[in-house]
């Protein structure tokens, strides 16, 4: 068979680094064949793409390929995100894309493939009978609230356009390389595409640098907040200070979510629940002293 890359497939698979690459050719060449099958779907590769780039460059290196049915391209694509998110390795970033990425292939496809439970195509059949809510079902598989499933969608569509607009850029903004805001992904999801360049050189710049008396995480937040506010009332629009703090909060909430659903094993250990338990404790603190302030 004559395998295809599809490059929109391709871009929902987190990259290995160069190391983990390396390591990946040294142990198919070790054992002299690719011992996990190559999916696809009508000759296109599903998953396995870096296998494949490795018997490109080997071509004598023996591998086997396991034919996937999907009613369209969209069940394929939720297929690949929903596979990758089984990974533990992905940056926060990467899981959010993947999400984003799973969603919105999902609204989009007409029903999820066929088989029996014994077959592997059956594993990744989507819920899509007409009373099945998407958002809270991805939601659910993935430990987060449903809002964050919209966030992640709006997020992957920023990357992108990002992607489109600056060619590369996608694979900093998935390593964490390069910050985006709530703010940063609505202004270009829905700025013009003549402003997008702009928008797009912004993110690459790095954020001011201010000076603090004394290098308290605390006090940070708080000084941070403050030149929020200080801002949105010269502006007169309180609602961009109230965006900010959302976002400070959802980030919050989404990177706590992602150790629990990612790192479980760690939870089950005594010092690290002690650890948990002081920073729960402490953000505590900090909230309630901070709605004391808001209330005089």
């Amino acid at each position: 068979m004559e395998l295809r890359i599809d490059r929109e497939f391709e871009s929902k698979i987190p990259p290995l680094t160069a190391e983990e690459f390396r390591q990946l050719e040294e142990n198919i060449l070790a054992d002299g064949v690719v011992i996990n099958p190559i999916i696809v779907w009508n000759g296109v590769i599903v998953d396995g793409h870096n296998r494949y780039r490795i018997i490109e460059r080997h071509p004598d290196i023996q591998y086997t390929t396991h034919e996937k049915q999907f009613n369209d391209r969209f069940a394929a694509i939720a297929c690949i995100c929903k596979n990758q998110l089984g990974r533990r390795n992905l940056t926060p970033e990467q899981k959010k894309y993947l999400i984003g990425k799973q969603y919105e292939a999902e609204k989009e496809t007409q029903g999820g493939n066929h088989g029996n439970q014994h077959t592997s195509a059956a594993k990744c059949r989507l819920g899509t009978s007409p009373t099945a809510d998407t958002a809270d079902r991805i939601a659910k598989e993935n430990g987060i609230g449903r809002r964050s499933v919209f966030r992640a969608e709006a997020f992957s569509k920023a990357v992108d356009i990002a992607d489109e607009v600056e060619p590369g850029i996608r694979a900093d903004l998935l390593a964490g390389e390069i910050k985006a805001t709530e703010k940063d992904i609505r202004e270009l999801v829905t700025a013009d595409p003549i402003d997008r360049p702009v928008l797009i050189n912004n993110l690459r710049q790095p954020p001011p640098k201010k000076p603090h008396k004394r290098n308290d995480p605390e006090t940070e937040l708080i000084q941070k907040i403050a030149d929020d506010m200080l801002e949105a009332k010269s502006n007169g629009k309180p609602s961009t200070m109230i965006y900010e703090m959302n976002d400070a909060l959802e980030s919050m909430i989404f990177r706590w979510e992602f150790c629990e659903s990612n790192h479980a094993d760690f939870f089950e250990l005594e010092d690290c629940l002690s650890e948990i338990e002081k920073l729960i404790r402490n953000g505590q603190d900090f909230l309630q002293a901070f709605e004391a302030r808001c209330r005089k």
